[in-house]
């Protein structure tokens, strides 16, 4: 069935068309996600080809080569089954790793009933990634003033927050933050304790509800601070964070809040697993570009 099978880079358009398959899938994407990934890396996106259709794709994102990720990974229901999923998932393996350095690694979040089938590729699992669902009530809960100062994003420096960032994350990505703070139908707010940044987070407006994403913060005591700021975003509606299970501060957090398990990925890499500070990790940023 893989004959005739082309690969190759997506137009602009077709990832609005990924992205509308996503949500099909129910993985609830943001409002904005398509022309921000896009403008991350437009060379991430991957479309496969039959009889000169659109039948499947995914992202390959690079970062400056020296990390990359694998995500958004879709074929179409009435092409599942005949091969071809195989063909496209191995043929953006070995396209990303011509992207990146030699020795460079690769993460993803798979879905647990393809675990299996990702670690044949080479990946090994790290942790779960949990997406925990909220009902924000019209009228939530007054907030409670602490030594945390929350603030909006903009007013700390871009070069803080960049720094901020690497220790969560396995490689620089300015490209990618500078238009995921300032995103229309978002909210960016960081956490300053003694004019220090001690954490920052960001919550957008999705197809269903809203969404966290990335919560990275010093403790828990910063993350529930700015949680309780971030979900005001949220009220009428139901939020999502997606907690990595190797912080038990982070489900703790969810818990506390009353959070409902929906769904799930396994954080899988291949090559040595990143150097992360995971204690500051509350919440990934995305299932699709890490």
């Amino acid at each position: 069935m893989t004959h005739g099978l082309v690969i190759r880079s997506m137009t602009r358009s077709e990832v609005d068309a990924l992205v509308d398959w996503a949500a099909q899938e129910g993985w609830n994407p943001g409002l904005h996600d398509a022309e921000l990934f896009w403008a991350t890396d437009p060379a991430a996106f991957i479309a496969a080809e039959l009889d000169g259709g659109l039948i499947g794709g995914g992202a390959i994102t690079s970062y400056d080569g020296e990390f990359g990720f694998m995500g958004f990974f879709i074929v179409q229901p009435a092409f599942r089954g005949k091969g071809l999923g195989n063909a496209i998932w191995h043929a953006r393996r070995e396209r990303l790793l011509a992207r990146l350095r030699p020795g460079a690694s690769i993460g993803m979040d798979g879905v647990f009933a393809m675990q299996d089938y990702y670690a044949k590729g080479g990946f090994v699992f790290a942790h779960r990634d949990i997406r925990f669902r909220a009902e924000i009530p019209d009228s939530p809960a007054p907030l409670v003033a602490g030594n945390e100062a929350i603030v909006p994003l903009a007013e700390v420096p871009f070069e803080q927050l960049l720094a901020y960032d690497r220790t969560c994350f396995p490689a620089p990505r300015p490209a990618f933050l500078s238009g995921w703070i300032a995103q229309s139908d978002g909210l960016a707010l960081g956490c300053r304790r003694a004019g220090k940044l001690s954490g920052y987070g960001v919550v957008r407006r999705c197809r269903e509800g809203c969404k966290i994403g990335p919560l990275f913060a010093d403790d828990a005591q910063a993350a529930m601070a700015l949680y309780a700021h971030l979900a005001v975003f949220a009220v009428g509606g139901p939020l999502f964070l997606d907690t990595p299970q190797n912080n038990p501060a982070a489900l703790a957090l969810a818990h506390h809040h009353q959070m409902i398990e929906v769904f799930g990925c396994a954080r899988m890499y291949l090559g040595p697993p990143p150097n992360l500070a995971h204690q500051r990790i509350f919440g990934v940023t995305t299932f699709e570009l890490g």
